[in-house]
């Protein structure tokens, strides 16, 4: 199994793989391009976003700059709003639903490295998806970590580091984030 269908499979890859490395220098690419953008219509992010992107629903808007591993593993649902500044690691895939708000500075992470030292030495990493649903508003500077799924309609406060799933409806702060009142 090449190191690629290792890394979309959730298990331990190296990413310095040649085949890898190739895909972030092409992710690289085009990044330097969409985010070079940033004074451009918008429809000229839609079609640049289209270019590398898994999905981009119909008016969503993610704002340059823009920084991403891979592009491909990442998918917008309809109406989706992305702040400047944005930084998903996408080595597994991360899922944003329709009519999600996301503040500037956000990051969302689905890359993990070993916590035994050994392991991580050896240049082993490995990565778990990242889902958020529709209708969810995630504040500015929100961490979003490895393996997260948040419900619809759900909140995070600004700055807050989320570390387990949050529950449909919810209303998160803090680091780590935890469920706030009413």
């Amino acid at each position: 199994m090449s190191e690629r269908h290792k890394m979309l499979a959730g298990e331990p890859y190296h990413a310095n793989d040649p085949e890898l490395v190739a895909e972030q220098a092409l992710t690289a690419a085009w990044l330097a391009r969409y985010n070079a953008a940033l004074g451009q219509p918008v429809s000229v992010w839609r079609t640049l976003l289209s270019e590398r992107l898994a999905a981009v629903g119909e008016g969503s808007i993610l704002r340059p700059p823009f920084h991403c591993d891979y592009g491909w593993n990442i998918r917008l649902g309809s109406r989706v709003f992305v702040n400047f500044n944005c930084t998903i690691l996408d080595v597994a895939q991360v899922t944003i639903g329709d009519d999600t708000r996301i503040g500037p500075a956000v990051q969302i992470y689905t890359a993990e490295h070993p916590l035994d030292p050994v392991l991580r030495r050896s240049g082993q990493e490995s990565g778990r998806a990242v889902t958020i649903g529709s209708n969810v508003w995630i504040g500015g500077g929100a961490i979003i970590l490895p393996g997260v799924t948040i419900g619809d309609d759900a909140v995070v406060g600004a700055g807050s580091v989320v570390t387990h799933d949050v529950a449909a409806g919810s209303r998160v702060a803090g680091n780590p984030a935890h469920v706030q009142g009413g």
